[in-house]
């Protein structure tokens, strides 16, 4: 089926652990890819078509695959091309977010460049409504071009309702970015490279390039949606822009120096969970399911991961044991 539409790259079996940042993860019994819109938007329906389960994927930075792997097909668009017209910059999806934050800087186009060392692709980085410092993608986002699962749309930001590390692309898993057009603003090239240079050594030492982790795992709190009684014991001084870092919670239930096996909480920051070396996919899970527990147990609300997940049903289980259940 697959084979027979043209611009698809296959391979059975192929290792997930290779395809995420946290090198974990087990075989995929098919891994497909293309920079062809149109051979992607054939195989989706391909594949919807002969109820054959898949999941498509970006980068990879922010996934835990089981270790039992995914028994369907992962599909990963991969077109990465960067133009620019004026003060707007075209995206595709595939291409890295360094690669956009370097392209923008380079031609001094200013917004962006806080994003820099941020992981993964420009599409999971619109899916996510990605940011760094205060600053959200969404910001700068004018348009989004994407597939629907039956035609190839195009919204406004007003139409992706972005939130804080939230868009309509994460409510309406069927769609898949292609593109996107964000509109920057002009500002002197050496002087953004100067502040992205100095924002990416901070976070080199608090994410090393060659740690495997995912970053945060959980998303940072807004004040005001907090529960009353929590708010009163949130320190003014841990508040920025009116959220509250998930670390500081989990700082408070002891979630620094944790681990399981080869998967260890950094004992520098308590949102960075990372692996190892040899960590599997269940301990990961188990830590943060305990970690959620400590914090709904003694605060009474659950924190929320920014991870996605494959190859696990919806009770968390890996598909295997599901199978066997």
């Amino acid at each position: 089926m697959l084979r027979e539409i043209s611009h698809l790259q296959l391979r059975e079996q192929a290792p997930l652990s290779e395809y995420t940042r946290f090198g974990i993860g087990g075989p995929a019994r098919l891994y497909v890819e293309t920079s062809s819109e149109h051979s992607f938007m054939a195989a989706v329906t391909a594949l919807r078509e002969s109820g054959q389960p898949f999941v498509v994927i970006g980068g990879g930075t922010n996934l835990i695959v089981a270790d039992e792997g995914f028994p369907g097909v992962v599909l990963r668009f991969t077109a990465a091309g960067i133009r620019v017209e004026g003060n707007r910059v075209h995206a595709e999806a595939g291409a890295e977010l360094q690669a956009l934050v370097d392209f923008s800087i380079d031609r001094g186009l200013s917004g962006i460049h806080t994003m820099t060392g941020i992981p993964g692709s420009v599409g999971a980085a619109v899916y996510g409504n990605a940011g760094a410092y205060g600053n959200s993608l969404s910001s700068y986002v004018r348009e989004v071009r994407f597939f629907d699962g039956a035609q190839v749309r195009t919204i406004s930001n007003a139409e992706c309702a972005f939130r804080y590390r939230e868009s309509a692309f994460k409510k309406n898993k069927g769609w898949i970015v292609f593109s996107t057009v964000l509109e920057l603003v002009p500002g002197d090239a050496a002087d953004l490279l100067r502040r992205a240079a100095e924002i990416r050594e901070i976070r080199d030492r608090k994410y090393p390039p060659s740690m495997k982790c995912a970053g945060s795992i959980f998303k940072n709190l807004l004040l005001d949606e907090l529960p009353a009684p929590v708010q009163e014991l949130v320190p003014p001084r841990v508040v920025i822009e009116g959220k509250v870092p998930s670390a500081f919670f989990l700082e408070q239930v002891g979630a620094k120096g944790m681990n399981n096996g080869d998967i260890h909480v950094a004992d520098y920051h308590a949102n960075l969970i990372y692996n190892g070396g040899k960590g599997t996919a269940r301990q990961v899970r188990e830590v943060i399911h305990g970690l959620k527990r400590r914090v709904r147990e003694r605060f009474g609300f659950d924190l929320e991961e920014e991870v996605q997940y494959v190859g696990f049903d919806i009770l968390g289980l890996p598909w295997a044991e599901q199978k066997r259940k």
